[in-house]
């Protein structure tokens, strides 16, 4: 089985991603897309059962129109957005399975046409901390909505997430549903609409680093092994 990670190197908390795949299976195949051109990547991914988008740099806010944000915004990396928003596209062409990590759930909202708190503190003062704070991350809990894909795989209505962002889901994108919340209203994680109605790929994005948690918490190894199961379901039943 080979999965695609948008970045799955440069620095340590990039190779947590293989980690903790192969956690749940040693023998996947981590094909980095990082280095690409859009061109090459979309090619390597239709010889891929997954995909993943990673956490890093902020998305432009051009990206969905609003490009007076970007004085809110922290570091921009314009290739990486060029090569993820490829790659969300053709996964969805492909019917490929996608998970969204962090800036990966935010590039999955603004491709599908949402828009992003460009700061946190700023946009929507809170309580909760959601930003990476003295070199750690902070951490609160989510109420998970019931009925949702998380419910279903973790098992579980409110847990402990890790938590490393300035920015967020601010209107999101029509063809999605929020699957758990934080106290403040902030959207920890979404999926499709209307899964249940089949006709679309396995897509779930999770605001938190769940490869940064301990596996033994109810929202971490249980997505790896959710998602690593609907991708072997994808190189049986499509690619092959």
């Amino acid at each position: 089985m080979k999965i695609a990670i948008s970045k799955a190197s440069g620095a340590a908390n990039y190779e947590g991603y293989a980690r903790w795949l192969r956690a749940v299976d040693s023998d996947v195949q981590i094909v980095d897309m990082i280095g690409r051109n859009p061109e090459d990547a979309v090619i390597a991914l239709s010889e891929c059962d997954g995909l993943v988008l990673s956490g890093g740099p902020d998305v432009d806010p051009q990206r969905y129109n609003e490009p007076e944000k970007r004085n809110m915004c922290g570091l921009i990396d314009l290739d990486r957005d060029e090569l993820e928003f490829a790659l969300a596209r053709e996964a969805r062409e492909l019917s490929i399975p996608m998970l969204g990590i962090c800036r990966g759930a935010q590039v999955l909202n603004v491709a599908y046409g949402g828009t992003l708190y460009a700061d946190l503190p700023t946009a929507k003062p809170s309580t909760i901390e959601h930003r990476h704070i003295d070199s750690a991350d902070s951490s609160h809990v989510v109420h998970v909505e019931s009925g949702s894909i998380i419910r279903r795989i973790a098992g579980v209505f409110d847990s402990s997430v890790n938590s490393a962002h300035h920015q967020a889901v601010e209107k999101l994108a029509s063809i999605f549903t929020p699957s758990a919340l934080a106290p403040d209203g902030v959207i920890e994680a979404f999926e499709w609409g209307d899964a249940t109605m089949g006709g679309k790929p396995f897509l779930l994005a999770v605001q938190w680093h769940p490869e940064r948690m301990s596996y033994d918490e109810p929202l971490s190894l249980n997505i790896a092994r959710h998602f690593l199961h609907e991708a072997d379901a994808y190189s049986v039943l499509i690619r092959r």
